[in-house]
């Protein structure tokens, strides 16, 4: 069971989630994410080849109608589109578009385009570290039997959980308060999700848990986890019934977080 004080931070985030997949800024988010396509194996297999750091890929005109424009001199990364023929009609009635083939397509990576800002959900925490919880949570990451590591990863990636090798990896470059998150973050899959495959409910539960565990440290990670909970979880009923579900993991793994830490120290943060 959770305690009181684990129980209101959940409730918050839960009201947070569900504020902002009412809002404005929700909906242009989807609408946004709607003009982007969902590539094929092979095809997300060309992107990586191409650009290993490319994090949102689309053609010249999707870009030009969501305010930006392809850099002068940006080298394209090049995908297969199929060649769909007429509709026609098959032997069980239903109307199926024949393919002929694929065709190469052009496409580019955000990173290589200029213009107006794509609506955000999730904002990196912009703000210090002042009483070292980053520090503290090392040696939390050290008792459960896992190395950390600040680096430069790809993308857009702010952290990873490699359970083979009992590491966890931080992006270096983000701010640190963003890096105690990411810890967190991390420290809940390496507590909750070796060998779990749905990772809709880990990347929930481990969210939940980096925003109870910050919120505890005096930390206010909504500005990220509301919005990367809601993009894992779906809108407000839904991601607040996940939450619900989800509810013991997360306190469960917030818990052996937080319990790891010195509590004189965690109650004079807060």
């Amino acid at each position: 069971m959770g305690t009181p004080a684990h129980d209101r931070l959940l409730d918050s985030l839960a009201e947070g989630v569900q504020a902002l997949t009412t809002s404005d800024r929700w909906r242009s988010h989807l609408e946004v994410q709607g003009r982007f396509h969902r590539y094929s194996f092979n095809n997300a297999l060309l992107i990586g080849t191409q650009d290993p750091e490319a994090t949102r890929v689309a053609g010249f005109a999707t870009w030009r109608k969501l305010g930006r424009s392809v850099r002068k001199g940006e080298r394209a990364i090049w995908i297969l589109a199929p060649m769909v023929g007429r509709r026609r009609h098959v032997d069980d009635g239903e109307e199926r578009r024949p393919i002929h083939g694929f065709r190469p397509v052009a496409v580019f990576d955000v990173a290589q385009t200029e213009g107006g800002e794509l609506p955000q959900v999730c904002r990196n925490l912009d703000g210090d570290d002042p009483s070292a919880w980053f520090d503290a949570l090392l040696v939390r990451a050290a008792a459960i039997g896992y190395a950390v590591e600040r680096a430069e990863l790809p993308g857009s990636t702010n952290g990873d959980c490699a359970y083979a090798l009992r590491r966890i990896r931080v992006e270096s470059r983000n701010r640190p308060a963003q890096q105690v998150k990411t810890l967190a973050h991390e420290l809940a899959h390496a507590l909750l999700h070796e060998g779990v495959d749905d990772r809709a409910r880990a990347e929930l539960e481990a969210e939940s848990t980096a925003y109870v565990v910050c919120r505890a440290l005096g930390l206010d990670s909504g500005g990220y986890s509301f919005g990367y909970v809601a993009c894992w979880a779906g809108g407000g009923p839904e991601a607040v019934a996940a939450i619900t579900a989800s509810g013991a993991a997360i306190q469960r793994a917030a818990g052996a977080i937080l319990d790891g830490l010195d509590p004189a120290a965690a109650a004079d943060a807060a």
